[in-house]
C-alpha cells in the first residue's frame, strides 16, 4: 500500500517539523509518527479558532495539511495498494479540503469532523503493528 522508500516519508515528516527517531524508525514508525503529528496539528488548530488566535490556527491547520499531502497521501503506492490506498487518497484529500474549509469559517466543528474521520484510520494502523505493514505493502 505505501511506496517502499522511506526517505519520502521521513523527509516529509522533518520538513513537518517532527524531532528525533525519524531516520532509524521503521517504515510503519513513520507512519504513526505522522499520523500522531497531525492529531497533535488538529489539536492545536481547534483550540486556537476557539480562542480566535488567527495566526496559530493557520500554522497548525498548514501543518496538518503538509502531513496529509506530503506524509501519509504522497507515501501511498496506489499501485501496489490497489483499492485500500485509492480509498485513503480520496479521504486524503477529503480531509484537507474540510481543512482548508475549517480555516476559511473558523470552525472548529470541521476539524473535529476530520478528526473523527481519521481516528480509525489512524487506530487501525496501529493495530496492525509493525507485522502488519509488511504484509500491506509498507
Amino acid at each position: 500500500m505505501f511506496s517502499s522508500p522511506g526517505f519520502n516519508r521521513a523527509n516529509a515528516y522533518r520538513q513537518v517539523g517532527a524531532h528525533s527517531g525519524v531516520e532509524n524508525a521503521s517504515p510503519h514508525a513513520l507512519i504513526q509518527m505522522l499520523f500522531d503529528g497531525l492529531f497533535q496539528s488538529l489539536n492545536a488548530a481547534r483550540g486556537a479558532i476557539q480562542r480566535g488566535e488567527v495566526e496559530e490556527k493557520g500554522r497548525h491547520l498548514g501543518k496538518a495539511v503538509r502531513i496529509l499531502q506530503e506524509g501519509l497521501a504522497a507515501g501511498l503506492d496506489l499501485e501496489k495498494g490497489g483499492e485500500l490506498a485509492g480509498n485513503l487518497k480520496l479521504l486524503y484529500d477529503y480531509c484537507v479540503k474540510q481543512l482548508t474549509q475549517a480555516n476559511v469559517r473558523n470552525d472548529p466543528a470541521l476539524v473535529e469532523e476530520v478528526m473523527g474521520v481519521l481516528q480509525p484510520v489512524a487506530q487501525g494502523w496501529k493495530e496492525i503493528g509493525p507485522q502488519g505493514s509488511a504484509t500491506a505493502g509498507a
